[in-house]
């Protein structure tokens, strides 16, 4: 089954629209909305902005059953590989608020336990949308900082749950999906204006291709 973990009433809309709600209940204070789309059952959780919630939401559809997880939803752009409200594919994942090297060396995002920074995220053969690297925090802002930081570590992609939900995925051993439309770029002026300016048509390419992501679905 499928558990589908999004941040926002928004973005989730995209899937709901599509979604035969059988029924609606609450785990870890997290709505999950139980069902059927594009012909498969389905779990969907909305489950806040950031880190946190999004780990909670991801352990609520773990512990109803679902054994592939799909996080979708809009997200910022970090540089000349992404464009304004189109569609991408992420392939792997670091947490660039996550920082234990002056205790362990290694680089920021590298989890305690971890050899690498970034975590892999599973890539249905079905999904042909370009592959970008995420970086997840708990913050949105138009730091100098943080883009440089983001840019030095590799990540095309910037949001506040994706690697979240991937490490949640990895320690449970479930594959975990995630596909991203771009609301803002860094650079083209505040992200904020942008976000709210684009965040309606980045939703609609998403629901657009919401058959498509399903059917690569197992």
């Amino acid at each position: 089954m499928i558990g589908a973990v999004i941040a926002l009433d928004s973005e989730a809309s995209a899937l709901l629209d599509r979604m035969d709600v059988e029924n609606i209940s609450t785990l870890y204070g997290k709505p999950v909305y139980t069902g059927e789309a594009f012909g498969k059952r389905l779990l969907l959780c909305v489950c806040g902005v950031g880190k946190v919630n999004a780990a909670a939401g991801t352990c609520a559809v773990l512990a109803m059953g679902a054994d592939i997880v799909l996080n979708f939803g809009v997200a910022g752009g970090l540089d000349d590989k992404t464009e304004l409200t189109e569609v991408y594919l992420i392939d792997k994942a670091v947490q660039y608020d996550f920082d234990i090297t002056q205790l362990e060396g290694g680089e920021v995002g590298t989890l305690d336990g971890e050899k690498e920074n970034f975590l892999p995220l599973f890539v249905p053969d079905g999904i042909d949308f370009p592959r970008r690297a995420l970086g997840t925090g708990d913050r949105f802002n138009d730091s100098p900082a943080d883009h440089d930081l983001l840019i030095r570590l590799g990540a095309h992609i910037r949001d506040m749950e994706g690697a979240a939900i991937a490490q949640v995925c990895k320690y449970a051993g479930v594959p975990f999906v995630s596909v991203k439309a771009i609301s803002d770029i860094y650079g083209l002026g505040s992200t904020t204006a942008q976000f709210e300016k684009n965040l309606a048509r980045a939703a609609l390419n998403l629901k657009a291709f919401m058959g498509e992501i399903f059917a690569a679905l197992e």
